[in-house]
């Protein structure tokens, strides 16, 4: 039977209520449950998944909706005091770990008016107008949030230029500003090396490769993923790439990003070509055919981290250690095929084109629901991608989902690798290897009973100051026989020779490129100061981020925002236009 409760103006974070809806479903005689905010965009997950009943559709923006399909009537109050318990605790949870927390713009102004970081993580709908407020009160922002519209992205990406203010995102996961972790970001060593990026975890891995390698980062700045699209232009990437090529501490800058449209790569690398730092690119995705007199065209994310740290030594790139001592191949496990179950898009993206690379397959058109090969029996896919996403945590945070696809694999006979990330750092899970280590364990036990070879290949993306243990994460996964290697190309490499295939990077010449000229941009004070210097942090969502932040002793206050006139749009936009006729 299908039940439906709702609880009127109880606004929570949508990765809390994530969390709730994991719990619950691992309750007995919940066959199914799903437990968002009752926003429109929500209404449409609902009724993606046959669960939009009459009193989902007629509750307001800021109630909590809970469907579930249940065995039995009596069940209904067992979850309803799980539910409570779960909430009590977070709110408890809440209220001993900030101090002072701010419930308005004009409260937040007052008890930090120094701020000048506004980090948000709220429901893509309202994010765009709220990061406005922040612009038009001299705040950079990170917008961690997404489901913003484009048309808004750039808007307020172009306001944040004139006013000589950063843009970071929309949909930007990750960022090291001076120093100082943001979102879901591995802690590492300060350094030389500056890095922008349009992709969350492939700065994750490069910074996490330079961190193991003895090098550090400067800053690294996440974009957002459509930064470097015809309609945004590059505009936080060229920004960035400007203000950290004349910081006196970064001594060579990183690209990163999957291919983006051709005249902005093109004003992109004009752009490089006209600095004097070293530059080191990575568009996931493209081959390089050759390599710049100043500028480094890489293949993989190892490749770009180690060439990133060779150049910052003044030391020359070539005979990068870009491969493992050969892995040989067994009987059982010749030509069989690799699986891979990533928590990380762009890992995923690098996996897939890896395995394209070495067995001449067509790489797909499109990657609906987060497939990023799916051909004579391989099969790569981001379980981060929205389709797995909706309604329930991210990978990075809750194994459930990707237990189910490795346990789904072993039905395949062809299969012979498996392989997957695991992703460290603020925000992830606190032992991801301990969670998954079970089912791995009994998919080895079930495949031995049927005669069948199955070996698991991970990378593990993290550092050893990361909140989680990262040799012990290695020890766990080492403890039941999966290969672990230090880097996702590295672990790819690894599972094709397994499998009797081989990959090789190419040998690339030096040419040089006559670019257009590019003319000088302008240097924001403001931006110097934010990458130069500890930000001060307004954080307008998850309260986890101010916890991460208050570990690095970085100076925050949190701001606990819930939506205007219970999230009424057009009630929102009346309040708008009457605040701003009386400014």
């Amino acid at each position: 039977m299908l039940k439906t409760i709702i609880q009127e103006n109880s606004y929570k974070d949508s990765v809390v209520l994530m969390l709730l809806t994991n719990e619950i479903s691992l309750m007995e005689g919940v066959n199914q449950v799903s437990i968002m905010m009752a926003t429109p965009a929500n209404k449409d997950i609902f009724d993606g998944a046959g669960l939009l009943t009459d009193e989902v559709s007629n509750a307001k923006a800021d109630d909590i909706a809970i469907v579930m399909e249940i065995d039995q009537e009596e069940r209904v109050q067992e979850v309803l005091d799980a539910i409570e318990t779960f909430l009590n605790k977070s709110n408890e949870k809440n209220k001993s770990k900030t101090s002072d927390v701010a419930k308005s713009w004009s409260q937040a102004e007052e008890l930090l008016p120094e701020a000048n970081l506004a980090l948000f993580s709220i429901p893509g709908i309202y994010a765009a107008k709220e990061a406005n407020k922040a612009l038009d009160m001299g705040m950079h922002v990170f917008l961690f949030s997404d489901n913003v519209k484009i048309e808004d992205e750039v808007k307020l990406k172009e306001k944040a230029y004139e006013k000589g203010l950063l843009f970071m995102g929309p949909d930007s996961g990750t960022g090291i500003i001076s120093g100082v972790p943001l979102a879901f970001t591995n802690k590492v060593r300060k350094g030389t090396i500056g890095i922008v990026g349009a992709s969350g975890t492939g700065i994750q891995e490069v910074t996490s490769l330079i961190h193991k390698m003895g090098s550090g980062v400067s800053s690294a700045v996440g974009t957002g993923g459509r930064d470097l699209s015809e309609a945004v232009g590059a505009i936080t990437m060229l920004d960035s790439l400007n203000h950290l090529s004349k910081q006196a501490e970064t001594k060579v800058l990183v690209v990163i990003s999957k291919p983006p449209a051709k005249s902005v790569k093109e004003k992109v690398e004009n752009f490089l070509r006209s600095m004097e730092l070293p530059v080191v690119t990575l568009f996931l995705g493209e081959q390089p055919e050759y390599n710049e007199p100043n500028i480094y065209h890489a293949y993989t994310l190892d490749e770009a981290a180690q060439a990133a740290v060779k150049l910052s030594q003044g030391e020359s790139v070539e005979n990068l250690d870009l491969k493992n001592e050969k892995e040989s191949t067994t009987d059982k496990l010749n030509h069989k095929t690799i699986k891979g179950y990533y928590s990380g898009g762009t890992l995923a993206v690098e996996a897939a084109m890896l395995i394209e690379n070495a067995l001449g397959l067509e790489a797909p058109t499109n990657h609906d629901k987060g497939i990023m090969l799916q051909q004579d029996g391989y099969e790569i896919i981001d379980l981060g991608d929205d389709a797995y996403t909706q309604g329930r945590p991210h990978p990075m945070i809750d194994p459930h989902h990707r237990i189910t696809m490795i346990e789904k694999a072993l039905e395949d006979d062809s299969t012979g690798i498996i392989l997957f990330d695991l992703v460290l750092g603020y925000g992830s899970h606190e032992d991801m290897a301990g969670a998954l280590a079970p089912s791995i364990l009994e998919v080895q036990e079930k495949a031995k009973a049927q005669g069948k070879e199955i070996v698991f290949v991970a990378s593990v993306c993290g550092t050893d100051m990361d909140p989680q243990n990262y040799e012990e994460q290695l020890e766990i996964l080492e403890n039941i026989g999966v290969k672990v290697y230090e880097s996702n190309a590295k672990a790819v490499i690894a599972a094709l020779e397994m499998t009797g295939y081989e990959f090789n990077y190419k040998t690339l010449e030096t040419k040089t490129i006559e670019g257009t000229p590019v003319e000088p941009m302008r240097v924001s004070p403001l931006i110097t100061t934010l990458l130069s210097e500890a930000p001060i942090v307004l954080n307008i969502g998850l309260r986890s981020f101010s916890e991460n932040l208050e570990a690095e002793n970085v100076k925050v206050l949190q701001f606990d925002w819930q939506p205007l006139a219970g999230g009424n749009q057009a009630l929102i936009e009346v309040l708008d236009f009457l605040d701003q006729v009386t400014l």
